[in-house]
């Protein structure tokens, strides 16, 4: 988390090791999501100190050779860190969930996942590394099988299968949909999607998926797993606890030990005043042209923006009334999962807030300067905004 200091172990004093009892079976702790809940800080986490886990009988597993390539040269010196700008690495079950859909659809996984060998060979990588390290306990952390049980159910008893007599713990966190949906949506205009604008038809797309209907995330996997441990998270909450690591290794309960690395957040967003603006570069510039625009905006946003994320209208009050009235059964089913209003503040669904995102798109480029951005062809688009968005 920013603002500590990072910890190492002495070197000197070999941690004490802690494999699993004959007599106890493993434990799986799946992590499957949701999108935008701090999964890239809590993967950075478990990739960053994944030996010292292991000393402790907590597996992170490698999916491919590239993760395991790391992981032998960090045992051989303790003091290189992992390669954490390799996705391959830092979020391997990642990379093992967008295999497995590649796999069901006939489709490919995204290139920043690349090399990736089959899937039963990333299940038996697996396995194999349980086998020889005998853990105790087996994290699988991924926020892309949030997509397993909308379409792919069978995918989740593919995971079960990796480790069918082991006891399996599930996490998962949600965010309220309008937070949820602002968020996912820059994620996606982030990695250069073409799409509407929320206020548009892009929000009522999302109503039908995983990204708004989150019975349908939850139902396969509890169906699956009725037996099994369920730590259904608020974000709100998990952000009151510190954030995704603390709060992961609060519920989950299973001994991490405290001189652990913190890695802090990873994975910056857009401001909301600037999604236009990426998401128009995006339907309007070249691919190499809305890449540079786009990373000005993640890398400068922060200082430009003159409005509070908070204060954005992204949606319109009367999405937000339609929004509030399709949640409202879903918001049943996750209050009566958990015995309690699962968003405290739903009400807030439905209350518009104070500045529409236009107005914020043109105070946030008014404080643009054109001759800040890195080729002339930029400039000029930027210019040519201004110029659209005054008239």
């Amino acid at each position: 988390m920013p603002g500590k200091t990072p910890r190492r172990r002495n070197n000197h004093t070999p941690p004490r090791k802690q494999a699993r009892s004959e007599l106890a079976p493993m434990k799986v702790i799946i992590f499957f999501g949701h999108h935008k809940v701090g999964s890239t800080a809590l993967q950075a986490f478990f990739a960053r100190n994944h030996l010292d886990l292991l000393q402790r009988g907590i597996l992170y597993p490698a999916v491919e050779v590239e993760g395991l390539a790391q992981s032998l040269a960090g045992a051989l010196n303790p003091d290189r860190p992992p390669a954490l700008d390799r996705m391959n690495v830092r979020e391997p079950h990642n990379a093992l969930a967008f295999r497995m859909l590649a796999q069901a659809t006939g489709g490919k996984p995204p290139a920043w996942h690349g090399n990736l060998p089959g899937v039963g060979q990333m299940l038996r990588a697996i396995r194999l590394q349980a086998d020889y390290l005998k853990p105790h306990t087996v994290i699988l952390c991924s926020e892309v099988m949030s997509n397993f049980g909308s379409n792919h159910p069978k995918l989740i008893d593919t995971l079960r299968g990796i480790f069918p007599d082991a006891s399996h713990e599930l996490y998962c966190v949600l965010r309220r949909p309008d937070e949820y949906l602002t968020s996912w949506h820059a994620q996606r205009m982030r990695f250069g999607d073409k799409v509407s604008a929320l206020s548009d038809k892009a929000a009522r797309n999302y109503f039908p998926s995983i990204h708004f209907d989150y019975k349908r995330l939850l139902v396969p996997w509890i169906k699956r797993f009725p037996d099994s441990p369920l730590h259904l998270r608020n974000y709100t909450d998990v952000l009151a606890a510190g954030g995704s690591t603390e709060d992961f290794l609060a519920q989950c309960g299973i001994g991490f030990p405290a001189d652990l690395i913190q890695t802090g957040r990873a994975n910056t967003s857009l401001p909301r005043a600037a999604m236009e603006l990426a998401r128009r570069g995006n339907q309007e510039l070249p691919a190499d042209q809305a890449q540079s625009l786009r990373e000005y905006l993640l890398e400068h946003g922060d200082r430009l923006n003159p409005v509070k994320n908070a204060d954005v209208e992204m949606f319109g009050p009367a999405l937000r009334a339609e929004m509030a009235e399709r949640f409202a059964p879903v918001q049943d089913y996750l209050s009566t999962l958990t015995g309690q209003p699962f968003f405290p503040d739903i009400d807030q669904l439905s209350a518009t807030r104070p500045i529409p995102e236009a107005p914020a798109t043109a105070q946030f480029l008014n404080q643009l300067d054109p001759s800040d951005l890195p080729d002339p062809a930029l400039r000029d688009y930027i210019a040519g905004l201004r110029r659209e968005i005054a008239a």
